[in-house]
Formats: structure tokens, sequence, C-alpha cells
């Protein structure tokens, strides 16, 4: 019997791919185990393994390079030796179990036994005639925001929408420009800022710290193999410090505050594509350099576009980091399933008193953006402040 192929669900957020290529050849043996095709999901591109043993049947009209498929979107067939394949339409669909979390709010924490990371979905939520109404009138559901319970976009909602649309259009139509089309990486960022918005209270508290020890202490590491970067040395000083304020290291859910038992720090990583956050998980267990190098890894693989999607999932708390960018003070956005993030600017020469008197410091910035539905600002201060005095004197944590 034909053994159908489908594409797999990569993600909780994953509706949706662009698949790129085959690896193996209509007539080709596949032993159970063997790459079959690689497909572009919410976060990564990833090879897809196959589960069976057959003859690989690729038929007329499925899906080439550069479509975007569905999940559960039959690709081909494993065939067994003069096999007659099946009857076989264009974007046939094989009904898949939705996400544990697509009908619930979307703030609410699945977790998954296996693992210590709790993720959500960030799944679009509609109604089934919201939906309807939406692909009957061409309106696409994101950047709709919803009226109904959790942001859940209602029928009246793409009503809206729809009604706006021609005013947009006369605006537009006034301007010339051209329409940049949404990459599936960019529309799942853009979600993930609209879920971030609907589903925390963020506040954002600014400071400055005198930072010439952390500069010589960085200075003090040159001969190392890795060289830490200021991020890594702050990664490592942030991770030591939130156990002193476990709020920061949680997540906000219906039933209350989930407190995470484990410490796994994403990093905000710019590349081509778009941001990328992997996870260095456990990173209270790991020493400075240990830290280091797997952050290096982490920049090659996001800048190569090699990143998997368990590499990305199931962070506790941010660190992203404009410095280099020549900024100071900035307003980062939480990621789902967290709390809290730092952001962290420049170092620059500024004048400073110390001892009394005015010298050139080296001052650096940090920007700390927290959920206030789990903790307040007070706490928040607290916890900045003990990092600001970690930063003065980083061996008392780091030696």
């Amino acid at each position: 019997m034909a053994i159908e192929i489908t594409i797999p669900r990569l993600g909780w957020s994953m509706d949706e791919g662009i698949f790129v290529q085959w690896l193996k050849g209509d007539g080709d043996l596949i032993t159970a185990g063997d790459m079959l095709f690689v497909i572009e999901g919410d976060k990564a591109t990833q090879e897809i393994e196959s589960f069976d043993s057959g003859v690989l049947c690729i038929p007329a009209g499925a899906a080439v390079a550069g479509d975007v498929v569905q999940v559960g979107q039959v690709m081909g067939f494993l065939l067994a030796e003069g096999e007659t394949p099946p009857a076989y339409q264009p974007n046939m669909i094989v009904a898949s179990d939705p996400p544990a979390a697509a009908t619930e709010l979307a703030a609410t924490p699945v977790h998954d036994p296996s693992s210590n990371p709790v993720v959500t979905s960030t799944r679009t939520v509609a109604t089934p005639r919201a939906r309807q109404t939406a692909r009957n009138l061409g309106i696409d559901l994101l950047g709709i925001i919803g009226s109904g319970r959790g942001g859940r976009i209602r029928e009246r909602d793409v009503i809206a929408q729809a009604d706006q649309l021609p005013q947009q259009a006369a605006a537009i139509s006034k301007v010339s420009g051209h329409l940049q089309i949404l990459t599936t990486h960019r529309q799942v960022i853009a979600q993930r800022m609209r879920a971030s918005a609907m589903q925390t209270v963020p506040v954002t508290l600014h400071t400055k710290v005198e930072a010439a020890a952390l500069v010589e202490f960085r200075q003090s590491l040159q001969g190392a193999d890795t060289a830490p970067t200021y991020n890594d040395i702050l990664v490592k000083l942030t991770a030591a410090l939130l156990p002193q304020c476990p709020e920061l290291n949680a997540c906000w859910t219906a039933q209350g505050v989930y407190l995470y038992d484990e410490i796994h720090l994403a990093i905000a990583i710019d590349t081509p594509a778009g941001l990328v956050a992997p996870v260095i998980r456990s990173v209270p267990e790991l020493t400075l350099g240990e830290v280091s190098q797997r952050s290096h890894d982490f920049i090659a693989a996001a800048r190569k576009g090699t990143l998997t999607s368990e590499q990305q999932t199931g962070g506790t708390f941010t660190v992203t980091n404009l410095g280099m960018y020549g900024i100071d003070h900035f307003t980062p956005v939480i990621n789902s399933s967290q709390s809290a993030i730092l952001g962290i600017g420049r170092i620059r020469d500024e004048p400073v008193v110390l001892d009394n008197k005015l010298v050139v410091g080296k001052v650096l910035s940090l920007s700390l953006t927290f959920d206030h539905q789990v903790l307040d600002g007070a706490a928040a201060a607290r916890w900045l402040e003990k990092l600001t005095t970690a930063i003065v004197n980083p061996l008392n944590i780091l030696a």
C-alpha cells in the first residue's frame, strides 16, 4: 500500500513553509532514515527524514522549489516494487492535528514532558467564520488586531479591515513606491511581535553603568582561543543573577506565573534573512569559555542559515545587543513564553565622577523590558541594580 509523504509541522506556530528541494529522485529506493527533501519552516531550513522504506514516487504537479506548501500537504509516495501510484491532485492535504495550543489563548504554555522548555503557539487565532470571510474577501489575517477574547480575530474585524483597504490603497496610490513581499521568516517575526504586544504589559527600565572594570576584564582574556565578547560576559553575569529574581526567568499564564527551574538564555542575532534567537542552555552550569564558544558557533550557523528549530526554542530569558550599531538605550520586545529581555547598548567614553573627581569613564547603557503582570517595577529595578554592581566588579562572579 502506498505511503504518503507529507509536509511535517516543524514548530508549534507553523502552518506552512517553503519547499526548497528534493534530496532524492523519482524512482530512488528509499530506506527509513534517509533524508528526502528540504523545507524552510518558521525558524530554520531543515532536511526531512523518511520514517518508512520504499520506491520514491514524485507525481506530476507536486510542489517544486520555491512553492509555499501547507502542513499535511502530500509531496509524493513511497511504493512497493511494481506498485502503481495512487491518484494525485496538486495541493492534496492530509488532515493533521493542529498545535495543542492553537485554539487556546496564545499566552498559555504547553509543557513538553520530554524537555524543560515551555513553548507557546503564536499562530494567528481567528474564528472559523473570520477565516472563511477572509478567504472570500482575499484578506490576509496577518496584521489584523482581533477584538475577541485574547485577541481572537472575529468576522467583524475582517470586514472592518476590508473597509479600510480602499482608503489605504488610495493613500498609497498618491506616493510612488513598491511592495516588498513578506518572507515566511518576516511573517513569523511579525506574528510573534503582535503576540507579545497582546500577551504582556511591557515596561522598560533604562540605566547606565561605569564599565571600566568590564573592559579591563575582557582585555585580560584576549589571549584565549575564543576570546569572550562583551555580550558573552554579560550573558554569563545575567544568568548568574537571575536566581535572585525568579520572576524574570518566568512567564505569565492564565493559571499563574510559571517559574522556570532552569536558565536557558536566548541571544538575538541579526542575519540577512532577519532576526533569530538561538538558545544557550543551562548557562549557570557553563564556564565563560563554553558560553563564548556556543555563542560563536550559533552566530556562524545563523549567518549560514543552518540553525535548527530545536536550537531556537526553549529560551527562558533573552539578551539582545545593539551596541555595535552605536545605540545607547532602546526598548526590546519580550519574547513569547518569557517575562523579560535585556537590551545592551554601546560602551562609550563619558564624563563620570569617581572619588569626587570628574574623569573620563567607560559607560555602558542597559535596557530591561519586563512584563508588569509578572513582577513590579521595584523588583525589576533591584535586579537591574544588582547587574550593574556585577558589571562594576565582574571578578566577584566570574573569578
